[in-house]
């Protein structure tokens, strides 16, 4: 009997608890807290296991007991449910792989997706040093932080980073809003302000400034949140998000040609590689240049997260997915379904329609940030405009990165611009 008594009692406490919780969650307001942040979902299924494993008392103890062992019982299934159906996913990258363009296939998704393009910009903008660089080591953990939050719903941290700072939740200066179609639906679009400037407004209606407080709300109304950044240097950074029990995270890290990339990035940002110009119109190039040991640095640290997802440890086991940006250009439809059905979500025929529209766009509409692009034809278009030198400087410095993720070595002028031979293996990378 005192077994059963310890059991009742246990049990009863259990459906307390229970109960408070659910009245607390039903008594959101319109008022939301950005601050509030949704605490971890109680795990009733532990204590349906110990009921269990004293299953042959349950007789004894009537038909109102037995009700109550259900109704724990569902609530556990509800829980587990809820959990699975809500996916976290981030997207990761460099700048010039293809991120944006392949951050709209969420986008895109429809209106049970939460996406957000690229929101630790505010934090590496604030955390860099009047060098031009920052500390390695504070970024992390703030980039780390930072994400944690905003998967959760909870904008307040980031509202720390906002230059300058929103004024009862409320900015005009986040970085490419309109880049969220999350954040420009009707539902965030709060009245528009005459004279009032947001440098980075929606195009799709007329909105005042972003009111973050009913952002938050809108993205717990969203079951799946994805998150795009190219500024994340070490997926083992990230564990902690990855082992948070209120997230469901997935990785998907893109990559490019190191080659390919350094000729993009001569084009967008000429002003910070007027080295690598000069470079490839003068004389020989400095191995021991801080330039050059940048591109190793950056190619390292590529390399090192990818070779850690595709490790598969134990907290990164079915959570990884490592797509080359070149996949996806000459098969865009097949990478957006491989990679819905690794995140987890429907792959609707809104986002089929935009990859259609947006892979055979005329030359008139592409540009140096265009999300449109006759997607087969810019593989290998860096090819005639990288000269050799600069190649065999990426191939050295970056020889390890190339060879990992299958791209393959150029041994002279002619064969870099021959356009009879591929510099794409085949590779299969992931295996669900």
């Amino acid at each position: 009997m005192r077994i059963k008594y310890t059991i009742l009692v246990v049990f009863f406490v259990t459906l307390v608890i229970i109960e408070k919780e659910n009245k607390i969650l039903s008594r959101v307001s319109d008022k939301l807290i950005v601050k509030q942040t949704p605490q971890t979902p109680l795990q009733a299924s532990a204590f349906v296991n110990i009921l269990l494993k004293y299953n042959a008392t349950f007789t004894s103890l009537g038909k109102d007991f037995m009700l109550m062992k259900r109704r724990l019982e569902d609530h556990a299934v509800v829980r587990d449910r809820t959990r699975r159906t809500k996916k976290h996913i981030l997207l990761l990258a460099t700048t010039r792989t293809g991120s944006s363009f392949v951050g709209e296939f969420f986008n895109q998704q429809g209106e049970n997706m939460f996406y957000l393009f690229e929101p630790l910009w505010h934090v590496e903008k604030m955390l860099t040093l009047d060098t031009g660089g920052t500390n390695a080591t504070a970024a992390a953990k703030a980039y780390r932080e930072v994400l944690q939050q905003l998967f959760l719903c909870d904008f307040s941290l980031l509202e720390s980073f906002i230059e300058p700072l929103p004024v009862d939740h409320i900015t005009t200066a986040l970085f490419r809003r309109e880049s969220s179609s999350s954040l420009c639906e009707e539902s965030v679009c709060s009245p528009f302000i005459k004279g009032v400037f947001e440098r980075y407004h929606c195009r799709t209606r007329r909105c005042g400034p972003l009111n973050l407080t009913m952002a938050s709300k809108s993205c717990q109304q969203k079951d799946h949140k994805v998150i795009k950044s190219v500024r994340v240097r070490q997926l083992e950074n990230l564990r902690s998000l990855a082992e948070d029990p209120r997230l469901d995270m997935k990785f998907i890290q893109l990559v490019r040609d190191p080659r390919a990339v350094l000729a993009s990035r001569m084009i967008a940002f000429a002003n910070k590689y007027k080295n690598w110009k000069e470079w490839a119109t003068g004389g020989r190039i400095p191995i021991d240049d801080d330039e050059v040991r940048k591109l190793k640095g950056n190619c390292d640290n590529i390399r090192l997260s990818a070779e850690v997802g595709l490790r598969q440890p134990p907290w990164l086991r079915g959570r990884y997915m490592l797509v080359r940006y070149e996949d996806i250009a000459r098969f865009p439809m097949r990478k957006a379904s491989e990679m819905y059905k690794f995140s987890g979500i429907p792959f609707t025929s809104q986002v089929k329609s935009w990859i259609l529209r947006n892979t055979h766009a005329s030359k008139e509409a592409g540009g140096v940030y265009s999300t449109q692009k006759n997607s087969s034809e810019q593989v290998e278009k860096w090819r005639f405009s990288l000269p050799f030198k600069i190649a065999q400087v990426v191939q050295r410095v970056c020889g390890p990165t190339l060879k990992l993720f299958g791209y393959k070595f150029v041994g002279s002028e002619k064969m870099l611009k021959d356009k009879s031979i591929s510099l794409i293996e085949d590779r299969r990378f992931n295996i669900f």
